[in-house]
């Protein structure tokens, strides 16, 4: 049941990123042509979310030049603020991807240390102008891994947040080769957490953070949780997308989710073939945030699943389906049909 609340504004801070990968599932020595995709995790969270007329603001740096440019105009085509995007002379990050298929595997290569977002200006991001109208900021483990720049930026903007009672979103998933910088990745998520109120994670985030061993079974998820709010009682709520994976080609997805006396779960969605997974755990991210305050809680999960589920089907890193098609799945209508 959707409730009358106002339209949330929504930041977001991260790097988006060019990717770059042959056609057809080929590997890179078997082409000599690449496609591109502008996107990266919180970027692909705000596009989803504009996509579905949510005022998002995203707050990054991308390089001064033809490439950077092309990156601000998809963002903004996708109904993206980009206000308070800086351009800098170093290079766009990248990531080359072989995209795997069946029983083989999807690799990717990241190419993005020395990128602009690396080196943002963070003392000059305007986080009192950025934050003052906003509802929600949302981050991810992947930000304050790549730099001394970006976790400094990322800290005092959480700082703001939590000070002018703004909802902070987290998603813990981080990527390890990143940190090379000094700082170790346990130690600042858990700083960061600590002033966080909504958690995007299962056992496996949970058990990396707080250095526990849980499975990943109904039971151990609620007891991760519980032990998760009560480590960092600023968390109120836990969401968990579960994917079980036949090849490459064919997963089975469903939710679940905690909110500290109350468990929910949904069925499972069968999505085969996979076209492209890439952002599928940002569709889920954004189909929770867009829905949170605007319908009952069982609704929330099961649309974040639709999310999820449907961008499988779209190539890219963004989820482009309407909302409407995404209730459609969240009410079992899987069938597929042609509309006309």
């Amino acid at each position: 049941m959707e409730t009358n609340v106002e339209q949330k504004k929504v930041i977001t801070f991260g790097e988006i990123l060019m990717r770059l990968s042959p056609s057809g599932k080929r590997l890179l020595s078997q082409s000599n042509q690449l496609n591109f995709f502008f996107g990266g995790t919180e970027a692909n969270v705000a596009m989803a979310l504009a996509n579905w007329d949510n005022k998002v603001e995203f707050v990054s740096a991308v390089s001064d030049d033809f490439i950077g440019k092309s990156s601000l105009a998809f963002l903004r085509q996708s109904g993206v603020s980009t206000l308070h995007i800086q351009r800098n002379p170093h290079p766009m990050g990248l990531y080359f991807m072989e995209e795997g298929t069946s029983l083989r595997s999807t690799q990717v290569i990241y190419n993005r240390l020395s990128s602009a977002f690396a080196n943002i200006d963070w003392e000059d991001v305007k986080w009192e102008d950025i934050l003052k109208e906003a509802k929600i900021f949302h981050w991810t483990g992947i930000t304050p891994g790549i730099s001394e720049k970006t976790y400094q930026g990322l800290k005092r903007a959480l700082r703001l947040a939590a000070e002018l009672g703004v909802e902070i979103t987290v998603d813990p998933t981080y990527r390890k080769n990143l940190w090379n910088y000094g700082r170790g990745s346990r130690e600042v998520l858990q700083e960061f957490i600590s002033i966080s109120n909504v958690f995007f994670g299962g056992t496996n985030e949970i058990n990396e953070i707080l250095n526990t061993n849980f499975s990943n079974d109904k039971n151990n998820f609620i007891k991760a949780a519980q032990e998760l709010m009560k480590s960092y009682p600023s968390i109120k709520k836990v969401f968990d997308k579960v994917r079980i994976s036949q090849g490459a080609s064919s997963h089975r997805i469903y939710a679940r989710y905690w909110n500290g006396q109350q468990y929910f779960s949904t069925d499972e969605i069968e999505i085969n073939p996979v076209t492209d997974r890439i952002g599928t755990g940002d569709a889920f991210v954004a189909g929770i945030i867009f829905t949170m305050d605007k319908y009952d809680e069982q609704s929330v999960l099961d649309f974040a699943n639709a999310s999820c589920a449907i961008k499988h089907t779209i190539v890219g890193d963004v989820n482009l389906a309407s909302e409407e098609e995404i209730w459609k799945i969240a009410k079992g209508n899987i069938e597929g049909r042609i509309n006309r």
